[in-house]
């Protein structure tokens, strides 16, 4: 089994507010690459090839974000992402070799929180790790300062405060992504999003290639609240629905 290396950055100031983001990727060019990229963005980096490793240095190090290939040995992403998450919430982007819906969807419901498909280029993926931080941020003050009560759809049940959501008074385990996702559609119910607009809103993404990343947490938020309560309007994008009044 490989050991996690850490590598400090000699032109990033050390300082407490330096992020922390674990690469695991069995791949030493890919490796490489994106370690380089991250450093030079100031970011502290370590690194894991395998599936028991990565779970190791998630646990010891404490990373604000991870980025995660899901092919890999001893076990795959998936399930690094799965045992991380049972222990510490953390960020996750995923990277796949295959652009495969199901693998995405499958990542979006084991906790990942934005996914990637190879080759990509290190500019997308540095603003990808950037979206995903300042939305840990986001959050992190909607905690302190939240917004009071809770928001009823007919079954459906939001809670702000405590970032909880319930349908028919059963708890549904969202992604803080999926959360978010969750609130922008709820905020104007029956009003039809684009992606474009859900991607500004919840991803700070601005760029139309990352509409794919909607679709699918779209249809991993659907697994979980139920299909009925999301409609697609073609060519558009989504609303969420509630029950006539």
């Amino acid at each position: 089994m490989e050991h996690a290396h850490t590598s400090h950055t000699g032109n990033a100031v050390a300082q407490g507010t330096q992020r922390r983001v674990l690469v695991v990727e069995d791949d030493a060019t890919i490796v490489e690459a994106i370690s380089a990229r991250l450093r030079a963005e100031g970011f502290l980096v370590q690194t894991a090839s395998d599936g028991p490793a990565a779970v190791d240095a998630a646990e010891a190090w404490q990373p604000d974000l991870m980025v995660l290939d899901v092919m890999l040995p001893g076990f795959d992403g998936l399930e690094v992402c799965r045992r991380v998450q049972a222990q510490r919430p953390v960020p996750v982007l995923m990277l796949t070799a295959r652009d495969d819906e199901t693998d995405m969807l499958v990542g979006l419901g084991v906790g990942a929180d934005d996914y990637m498909t190879k080759p990509f280029s290190m500019r997308e993926l540095v603003a990808r790790v950037h979206v995903l931080l300042r939305r840990v941020e986001r959050a992190a003050l909607a905690a302190v300062t939240p917004r009071s009560g809770i928001l009823r759809l007919g079954e459906l049940e939001i809670d702000h405060a405590q970032r909880r959501v319930r349908v028919r008074n059963d708890d549904v385990h969202l992604t803080p992504t999926e959360f978010d996702l969750l609130v922008c559609l709820a905020n104007t119910p029956r009003a039809v999003l684009s992606r474009e607009q859900l991607l500004a809103e919840v991803w700070d993404w601005a760029d139309a290639s990352g509409t794919r990343t909607v679709d699918s947490h779209i249809k991993a938020l659907r697994r979980k609240i139920g299909a009925e309560r999301i409609r697609t309007v073609h060519g558009v994008g989504y609303a969420l629905e509630t029950p006539a009044p």
